[in-house]
């Protein structure tokens, strides 16, 4: 049988060993809304969606530089019918389209919320974000060249 890499099958502390954090680190970044993992009665449980999405966050937090509220801001910003490109009935029939003043992934009532697959383990949403972080490596780049150059 084959594991689907939806499928919450890490405890936390299997996930923070991948991932070489603290557990804490993982509670935090669900404290903060920027991870959802699964439970089982008191116990998380990450999947291999999870645990890249995580090493996406993690990327943008010390490799770019973006703080915790910024990357909140930034998951703001991109709207998730642009992410998931939803077809216009399914986008219709949407609250964070309809009502654009409340950020999709603090709403529970959402078409797409009722689907499995929620933010951080759509496929759509961590190609985008891997988008952000190759762009924001590129300008940093840039930005390094031109420093050079100035100097």
């Amino acid at each position: 049988m084959a594991v689907n890499s939806s499928d919450p099958i890490y405890p936390i502390s299997v996930a923070a060993k991948l991932l070489e954090v603290h557990p804490r680190t993982l509670r935090i970044y669900e404290e903060e809304g920027l991870i959802s993992p699964a439970r089982k009665g008191q116990k998380r449980f990450f999947s291999s969606d999870d645990i890249e999405w995580i090493q996406c966050l993690r990327d943008l937090i010390h490799e770019q530089g973006i703080s915790i509220p910024g990357i909140k801001k930034l998951l703001e910003l991109t709207p998730c019918w642009e992410i998931n490109h939803c077809p216009p009935e399914k986008r219709d029939a949407c609250s964070a389209f309809v009502d654009k003043t409340i950020p999709c992934w603090e709403r529970d009532d959402l078409a797409c919320a009722r689907e499995p697959g929620r933010c951080q383990n759509c496929d759509f949403f961590i190609k985008a974000m891997k988008k952000v972080r190759k762009d924001a490596k590129e300008q940093q780049r840039a930005q390094s060249q031109d420093d050079v150059i100035n100097e």
